[in-house]
């Protein structure tokens, strides 16, 4: 298949990588720890962490999982933490020792904690204190789960007067941290002294061995771990890396990463930045604006990554005509559609375009970016990185022509192994001839750009965060009350898409606050339903008897539509 983009890229930017510069994350660590060791790797909240300390630390954590623990090359450590110094120390460590880093989402309910700790397999699990009373409760739903929780508090990694002050004020003035009791529970910073008095053995790790479970819905629904390896991070490092080198210099630059590490985007973006021996800044709260703005203040940044709601936030913040952004180089998009209005205003504000990227969990993420010269927003989700394939299949995996809509299909190097234990689902999302489906309905056009028309499948896509209608649904149809129900997407200025529930009662006194509070024991925040229907009527289906999701989404937003022209025409 032929490589039109390849004509268009912008000098210097090659059309492969050099998959062999690095075997495995850990060299990519130890090379910039060596390089770069007494500039600033990560700041939160006011304090710093060095590159000599971060190898340090991590070397310390990754002996205590070794020889305190007696954990093996392969096994899997789950880390659930927001953005805090203890996340890259806890993600090194974690390498270092050979083992396998499973992020958790600390916003997960007991049951989406519990149901990822048993298909991991998890034997270990890094968590802040703030979460540790859900942890107890997934523990408790299952008694077969055994892992060895090591504890954490905010200021863990500060200095001692302002370790002191934050954690009393976080769990005694802002009552932050519920209760929790989990019997053998072990103090990071207690850890970290354990393993600094023992010896670390060195893990020979290859392309092959796994980095990462990186848990995903996929096109399904269903909660699976992408097997992300060595190979597949340290490619996309490269290929990240090849594309911004012409902008972005070694051990110069500052990055603000305001989304979480453990979400693949962001956990990318801090390891391509870590790569270069920049100043990542970590933020442990974006929708604490006044504390992000302070440190989008505090900081002359030069790079920065976001989602579309995000750059939104900022810009209807009046907080935000003060903050000075004239260092700022990059800022990049990913996780959602950026929307022409915002991408407009970026532009004013700042003078810098917003860069929208394309990837999947599945591909370590990066698969598809806007070159960095570009002068405004495109409407496209730009070219395939290097030593990556990208094309647009029909239904029996034949390639479309130019401008033509069909499936968006990814082949590279940073391309998932599989899913975990499941071949039956790696099988759905893989061609015989191993293109990934992505699942995203698109066209290429002549220069090799390529536009996302629709979503093929009916996920939801929350500021950023897959929601599929089947769990939802699965978790609505739980309460006695329900007959039937049907989740669908539907638009929402701030966030995108928010959740919408239509349903069909069984129960003729059943309230939407009594749906609601059902639902909030089930479902992550960004899950939870924001509009919930009543209907009087059966929901439509097909003859087989499938609920037509399709039917109340664009009846939705038809009514939504006409809602708009009429406000409009009033004013």
């Amino acid at each position: 298949m032929e490589r039109i983009w390849l004509n268009h890229y912008p000098n210097g930017i090659p059309a492969e990588i050099d998959l062999d510069e690095f075997d495995s994350l850990n060299e990519v660590l130890l090379r910039s720890c060596e390089r770069f060791g007494e500039l600033p790797a990560y700041s939160n909240m006011g304090a710093s962490l060095s590159y000599a300390e971060l190898d340090r630390d991590s070397r310390d954590f990754a002996a205590f999982l070794q020889k305190s623990l007696c954990l093996h090359k392969g096994d899997r450590v789950a880390i659930m933490m927001p953005n805090l110094l203890q996340y890259p120390v806890a993600l090194f460590g974690i390498l270092r020792a050979g083992m396998v880093v499973v992020n958790v989402n600390p916003q997960y309910t007991a049951p989406e904690l519990e149901y990822q700790l048993k298909d991991s397999g998890a034997v270990a699990i890094v968590v802040l204190e703030n979460f540790a009373h859900t942890l107890q409760e997934a523990l408790e739903r299952n008694l077969t789960l055994s892992p060895v929780v090591i504890t954490t508090e905010v200021g863990d990694m500060f200095g001692m007067v302002k370790e002191i002050f934050t954690n009393v004020a976080v769990k005694y003035l802002k009552h932050m941290v519920p209760k929790w009791k989990i019997e053998g529970a072990i103090k990071f910073k207690a850890a970290l002294r354990e393993g600094h008095e023992q010896d670390l053995e060195d893990v020979a790790l290859t392309h092959k061995d796994t980095a990462f479970l990186q848990y995903t819905g996929g096109t399904t629904g269903v909660a699976k771990g992408a097997v992300l390896t060595h190979g597949n991070m340290v490619a996309n490092l490269q290929q990240v890396g090849a594309w911004i080198a012409h902008d972005l210099l070694d051990g110069k630059e500052v990055f603000i990463c305001p989304l979480p590490l453990y979400h693949v985007y962001a956990l990318n973006s801090a390891l391509v930045f870590m790569k270069i021996g920049a100043h990542t800044v970590l933020i442990t709260n974006p929708r604490d604006m006044p504390a992000f703005i302070h440190d989008l203040k505090k900081y002359r940044f030069t790079v920065m990554i976001g989602v579309n709601t995000l750059y939104r936030a900022l810009l209807d913040d009046p907080g935000f005509a003060h903050v000075d952004s004239s260092s700022l180089k990059v800022a990049n998009a990913g996780g959602m559609a950026v929307q022409r209005v915002v991408a407009q205003r970026w532009k004013q504000a700042t003078g810098v375009p917003i860069i929208e990227a394309y990837g999947l969990t599945e591909t370590s993420p990066g698969a598809i970016c806007n070159p960095l010269n570009i002068e405004d927003w495109t409407g496209t989700i730009g070219m395939p990185f290097p030593s990556t394939e990208a094309a647009v299949l029909d239904d029996d995996d034949r390639p479309l022509a130019l401008g033509e809509v069909g499936e968006i299909c990814v082949r590279g190097p940073q391309v998932m192994e599989g899913y975990w234990c499941r071949p039956d689902e790696t099988l759905k999302v893989f061609t015989p001839e191993r293109w990934l489906r992505t699942g995203d309905m698109g066209f290429m056009d002549e220069r090799g750009y390529f536009t996302i028309t629709d979503r093929k499948k009916d996920m939801i896509i929350v500021s950023g965060f897959k929601v599929f209608p089947n769990q939802i649904e699965d978790v609505v149809a739980l309460h006695p009350g329900v007959a039937e129900v049907a989740a669908v997407g539907v638009p929402d200025e701030k966030s995108g898409e928010q959740v919408k529930i239509v349903v069909v009662k069984q129960d003729p006194a059943l309230t939407e606050q009594a749906l609601l509070a059902h639902c909030s024991q089930h479902l992550t925040g960004y899950k939870m339903p924001k509009i919930v229907e009543f209907s009087s009527e059966p929901l439509p289906k097909t003859n087989l008897g499938k609920i037509l999701r399709r039917k109340l989404r664009d009846a939705h937003v038809q009514h939504w539509i006409g809602g708009n022209r009429r406000k409009n025409y009033r004013r």
